[in-house]
């Protein structure tokens, strides 16, 4: 709803009328209804170029004009408009013309001779629905903004959380809904059961060996399940002799639409050391 007067009395109008009566008193109606920004032309072929200009809220539109009618005025309207409302009133005495107006894009339309009480109610209504159809446009441009910015701020916050959980942590990986990795650092490529290169400080050309698999099958069947897990408790043996602890973290990811799209977790060195 339309919540102030200065909203409708400031809508910029446009009379269109090749009578200069016509125009007179329409322009001298609205003035005395409070409409502070009325303007008007005899001349139908300066209406595109005015409303390019000006982008009124309200076009009073004769239909029975000479050189060019009220309908190829509305078609140029159309090619021209920057939104899909075409914000025109069409005058006319012809009533088979007011069908046929409607369908060529007029949201109403005001008989002649006028009706001075009728014109008044229409234009009213007609700009209560055009300045809230205006507010609706700008809410939604400024929640499409808001939306594009928390993006924005949520892919950096995303960011900043891969980079200290890489940094807190031994190892970080993350895998699309496939299982495939495409985030990978630490032994864990390994711990999930993938054959790797040795890692540093390990002899065995299997970099699987020594890990507890009654362990490690337990976490691999949460992540099938697509179940988190915090701090759940892995070993192994490492090529020395000594048993090696580990912590592991892990969470399902999904997308907006609640899709599953992959998994990743983290995981730190509990081992003791001397």
């Amino acid at each position: 709803m339309i919540d102030s007067k200065l909203d409708i009395s400031g809508a910029r109008i446009l009379v269109v009328d090749d009578q200069e009566a016509n125009v007179q008193l329409l322009e001298q109606l609205l003035v005395e209804a409070g409409y502070t920004c009325v303007a008007t032309t005899t001349n139908p072929t300066e209406v595109c170029a005015l409303h390019r200009k000006n982008d009124y809220d309200l076009i009073l539109l004769d239909l029975q004009m000479p050189g060019m009618d009220g309908f190829a005025v509305m078609a140029g309207l159309k090619t021209s408009e920057t939104d899909s409302y075409l914000p025109v009133i069409v005058l006319t005495a012809q009533p088979g013309h007011k069908l046929r107006a409607l369908q060529a894009g007029a949201k109403d339309f005001i008989s002649k001779p006028f009706d001075l009480v009728e014109v008044k109610t229409r234009i009213h209504n007609m700009l209560e629905v055009r300045l809230l159809y205006r507010k609706l446009e700008a809410y939604a441009a400024r929640l499409e903004q808001a939306v594009s910015e928390r993006t924005a701020e949520l892919r950096e916050s995303e960011a900043r959380y891969r980079s200290l959980t890489e940094l807190a942590s031994d190892w970080y990986w993350e895998q699309d809904e496939t299982g495939h990795f495409t985030r990978v650092s630490g032994p864990v490529l390994e711990m999930l059961g993938i054959r790797v290169e040795p890692l540093v400080g390990t002899t065995s050309a299997d970099g699987m060996t020594g890990w507890n698999e009654v362990e490690r099958q337990a976490m691999l069947d949460m992540i099938a399940e697509r179940q988190p897990f915090i701090d759940f408790a892995l070993s192994r043996v490492d090529a020395n002799g000594s048993l090696q602890r580990f912590r592991v973290s892990g969470e399902p990811m999904f997308n907006q639409s609640c899709r599953f799209i992959g998994y990743r977790g983290i995981g730190v060195e509990t081992t003791a050391r001397p």
